[in-house]
C-alpha cells in the first residue's frame, strides 16, 4: 500500500517535467492546440525548437554565468555562514544570540519586502554584476544556512576543539582543520540547497542584473521569449526549459543521499 501511495506521488511530481519534455519535440501551434497528446505524425518538430531556442536566446553563455554565479555563490555561502554558525554557537552572550535570531528571523521576511531596498543599495555599492550577486546571494542564503550550521555545530564535543588547542593550533587552524571537515554532511546539504535555488532564481537576477547586459543568467534569457504583448514560442520555450533542468536535475541526482542525512545531522536541540 505505501509502495503505491508512493509510486502515484512520484508519478504526479515527475509529469511536469516529462509534459516539458514532450511539448518541446512538438510544433508551437500544436502544443496551445493539445498538449497532452505525445508528438506524432504532423505535431511532430524535431530539433527545430531547440535550434530556434539557442538562437534566440544564447542560453549556452547564460549557461555560464549562471554557473559563475551559483558556483561562486555556494562556496561563499558555505564558508562564511558555518564560521558564523560557529561563532555563534560556541561563544555564548547576548550579542551572539541576538545574530542568531537575525539570520532565523530573516528566513521569515518575504523577499518582496526588500528588493526595492537592495535593488537600490545594490546600485549604490556597484554590486549589479556577477561578483556583486554572489555577495546578495550570500546575504540572502544566510538565514538557513546558519540555522543548518548552527544545529550541527551544537553535536560536535567540546572536547575535540580543546585537544587541537593543547596542540597548539589556533581558532582558524581549529576551525578548518578540525570542525569544518565534520561538518561536511551539513556543508553538502547546504550546498546542495542553496545551487537549486541560486541556478532556478529568476526575480534577483532581474532585479539587479537586468536584461540589458551581458551577464544575464539561464531563468532571465528565457524569459525574453515571451514577447512585450504577450506572444510566445511555446515550443523554444519548452526546450529551453528542458535544457536549463538537465544540469541541475544531474547535480541534483549525484548529491541527493546527503540531503537527509545532513538535515537530520543539523536537527540537533541545543
Amino acid at each position: 500500500m505505501v509502495f503505491l501511495v508512493l509510486s502515484i506521488l512520484s508519478a504526479l511530481f515527475l509529469y511536469p517535467l516529462f509534459f516539458i519534455l514532450n511539448n518541446s519535440f512538438k510544433g508551437k501551434f500544436f502544443i496551445s492546440s493539445d498538449p497532452f497528446s505525445l508528438p506524432l505524425g504532423d505535431t511532430f518538430s524535431g530539433l527545430t525548437n531547440y535550434i530556434t531556442g539557442l538562437t534566440e536566446t544564447g542560453l549556452f553563455g547564460a549557461m555560464g554565468w549562471s554557473l559563475f554565479i551559483t558556483v561562486f555563490s555556494v562556496i561563499l555561502i558555505v564558508v562564511f555562514t558555518s564560521m558564523t554558525a560557529y561563532y555563534i554557537t560556541r561563544v555564548k552572550g547576548k550579542l551572539t544570540s541576538l545574530l542568531y535570531y537575525t539570520f532565523v528571523f530573516s528566513m521569515i521576511v518575504p523577499f518582496q519586502m526588500v528588493m526595492f531596498t537592495m535593488s537600490s543599495l545594490a546600485d549604490s555599492f556597484y554590486l549589479k554584476n556577477p561578483w556583486g550577486m554572489c555577495i546578495l546571494y550570500l546575504g540572502f542564503g544566510a538565514g538557513l544556512s546558519v540555522f543548518m550550521f548552527s544545529g550541527f555545530v551544537k553535536s560536535i564535543p567540546l572536547e575535540i576543539e580543546e585537544a587541537a588547542m593543547m596542540d597548539g593550533c589556533n581558532p582558524l587552524q581549529t576551525y578548518f582543520g578540525v570542525v569544518f571537515p565534520i561538518l561536511k554532511p551539513t556543508a553538502i546539504t547546504v550546498a546542495i540547497l542553496n545551487a537549486m535555488w541560486i541556478w532556478n532564481d529568476f526575480l534577483l537576477p532581474y532585479l539587479v542584473i537586468g536584461i540589458g547586459t551581458k551577464y544575464k543568467t539561464i531563468p532571465v534569457v528565457i524569459q525574453m521569449l515571451v514577447g512585450s504583448n504577450g506572444n510566445r514560442d511555446m515550443g523554444a520555450l519548452m526546450a529551453m526549459l528542458v535544457l536549463s533542468i538537465i544540469p541541475i536535475v544531474i547535480f541534483y541526482l549525484a548529491c541527493q543521499k546527503y540531503i537527509i542525512e545532513g538535515v537530520v545531522a543539523g536537527a540537533v536541540k541545543g
